[in-house]
C-alpha cells in the first residue's frame, strides 16, 4: 500500500527518458515561447515569472507551432484557429480544440534548464 504523502514511482519508460540541457532561466523571455527539438520531439519551452513549462509545440486541432501563438494569463493561444491551452496543464481552455497538448517535465539544475523527451 502506498503512502498518502508519497509521490507514485515513475515508470520504467520515465526512469529512461533522457533530459536535455535547453539553456539556462534567463534564456526564455517571460510571458513568451521558445522552440526547441529534443529527440525527435518539437517542444515550445515557456517561462510563466519564475515557472518553466514545456509542451508539445503543435496544437491539437489545427497542428499550427504553439511556439509561434500569444501567450497571455497562463494561456497559449494557437495563431491558427485562436484555441487556447493552459501553459501548466495543456489543457484545452477555448474550443476549436478539444484535446490536451503534450506536457514535458522541465526542471533547473545548476543553473540549467532541462526538458525530459
Amino acid at each position: 500500500m502506498a503512502c498518502r504523502n508519497c509521490s507514485p514511482r515513475p515508470s520504467e519508460e520515465a526512469r529512461m527518458t533522457p533530459w536535455h540541457d535547453v539553456g539556462e532561466p534567463g534564456d526564455f523571455p517571460d510571458g513568451a515561447a521558445w522552440p526547441v527539438r529534443l529527440n525527435g520531439h518539437e517542444v515550445a519551452v515557456f517561462r510563466l515569472g519564475d515557472a518553466l513549462h514545456a509542451l508539445a509545440d503543435r496544437c491539437t486541432h489545427g497542428m499550427a507551432r504553439l511556439s509561434e501563438g500569444y501567450v497571455e494569463d497562463g494561456c497559449v493561444e494557437c495563431p491558427l484557429h485562436q484555441a487556447l491551452f493552459d501553459i501548466a496543464t495543456g489543457v484545452p481552455r477555448c474550443g476549436p480544440a478539444t484535446e490536451a497538448v503534450r506536457r514535458f517535465p522541465v526542471r533547473v539544475v545548476a543553473g540549467r534548464v532541462e526538458v525530459q523527451a
